[in-house]
């Protein structure tokens, strides 16, 4: 494990290189481990992909003498011990999305079948015969950026992202697939749109999922999308 700052208030500890299962269920284990201690300033605990990146809060810290990074780079590696031992589990839940392919909901889908060489409903058949992995919620809140998507798939980012990209809006961007929670800029290719809701502030956790959570895609038509409440 190393650990490195991150501005003057994070910790950032890099617990691999790949971006995996395995590694997955390492990071989102120290984690726990680091939340479970309830360490003095801590703020935030993050994990995304390879990394646990660990907010705090300076003025918790008050002796003059003391270096808050310091303490917290210490209570991190007392974390990272106390949690060694017993294999990882990565299981957390399973979360079925429904999405409306193609047509206004999904204009990239022809681009994203021409890309793989094949037909549009063969990316929808692909696309949604796989089994996700969130490994990271971010760039807007909610957004999940999952793991598993088919090779043939891999599609590159748009040259220009567009302004406004409608929320449920579910894309491709490189190797990985994911769901706009809010309307939000965007430069992923848009196959399609589902009618949950991914992202409420009123609700508790208020992101639908997290990282760790398993996500599978079920193809509805856009009657079932018109009338989905």
């Amino acid at each position: 494990m190393e650990l490195e700052p991150l501005g003057d208030s994070a910790v950032v500890a890099t617990l691999g290189t790949r971006i995996d299962a395995a590694t997955l269920a390492s990071v989102l284990k120290f984690a726990g481990a680091v939340a479970d201690a309830q360490g003095r300033g801590i703020v935030d605990i993050v994990p995304a992909y390879a990394t646990v990146t660990v907010f705090y809060d300076p003025a918790q810290f008050t002796d003059p003498a003391e270096d808050a990074y310091e303490e917290v780079r210490r209570f991190m590696e007392s974390c990272a011990m106390r949690g060694r031992g017993g294999a990882p589990s990565v299981a957390r839940k399973i979360v079925e999305i429904p999405v409306c392919y193609g047509g206004d909901l999904g204009p990239d889908l022809g681009l994203v079948a021409e890309n793989a060489g094949i037909d549009a409903p063969e990316v929808v058949a692909r696309h949604s015969a796989a089994d996700y992995l969130v490994h990271a919620i971010g760039f807007t809140p909610g957004f999940p950026f999952l793991g598993g998507l088919p090779d043939s798939l891999r599609t590159p980012r748009r040259e220009t992202p567009r302004a406004r990209v409608p929320a449920g809006s579910v894309g491709i961007g490189g190797h990985q697939t994911g769901v706009y929670p809010i309307a939000s800029p965007g430069g992923w290719q848009i196959i399609g749109r589902t009618p949950l809701t991914l992202f409420r502030p009123d609700r508790d956790p208020a992101a639908l999922l997290r990282p760790g959570d398993r996500v599978r895609f079920r193809e509805i038509s856009g009657e079932e999308f018109t009338t989905w409440k």
